[in-house]
């Protein structure tokens, strides 16, 4: 079972006089890990390093740091926890002693799977939208299945369009409920 944060944690730790500050956060796309990543990334730090996973979907960084001494290992951390959903950023403030590599990869790894094991988990979800087009006789059969799933809707010349966010593995049963709903009028766009 794939597990996700249910808040944002961050953890602290000093190094050989570096100072590790690992920041982690659950994501529902690329795009809210990439605003997570914008906002809490330290400029004055020596290294923002970080890793996210999402579904399929992982993306890692080693900011200047020799390669695959930090970005991956914070990777590993989330894929040796379970974890999805979940973006990781690691600072470093550089005390004046190099680690060398094998140093890197313990410290990067070690300080966030220390900030994942802190955090609060729960079964991860992936969120899926879809669209579909409910001829106007038909809405008032189709929206009592779908009232809590709507995320916006517009009117076509020949119905209304919904567009739902919901689990992925709830869709099929979703898809079938309205065609039998609606007679089989209701489509996916």
């Amino acid at each position: 079972m794939r597990l996700t944060l249910v808040e944002p944690v961050v953890y602290e730790e000093t190094i050989q006089k570096s100072r590790f500050i690992a920041k982690a956060a659950p994501v529902a796309s690329e795009a809210e890990a990439r605003a997570f990543l914008e906002r809490s990334q330290e400029e004055a730090a020596t290294h923002n390093c970080f890793a996210y996973k999402i579904g399929p979907l992982y993306r890692f960084s080693d900011d200047g740091e020799p390669a695959g001494t930090a970005g991956k290992p914070i990777l590993h951390a989330l894929e040796a926890q379970g974890l999805d959903g979940v973006v990781v950023l690691v600072v470093r403030y550089f005390g004046g002693v190099k680690l060398g590599a094998g140093g890197l990869v313990r410290a990067y790894g070690g300080v966030a799977a220390e900030a994942l094991r802190r955090g609060t988990k729960v079964p991860w979800v992936e969120w899926v939208e879809a669209t579909f087009l409910v001829p106007f006789p038909e809405l008032g059969r189709a929206y009592p299945l779908v009232r809590d799933k709507v995320v916006g809707e517009s009117h076509a010349p020949e119905g209304v369009l919904l567009r739902l966010r919901l689990p992925k593995e709830a869709l099929p049963s979703l898809e079938e409920a309205l065609r039998e709903a609606t007679r089989g009028k209701a489509r996916r766009m």
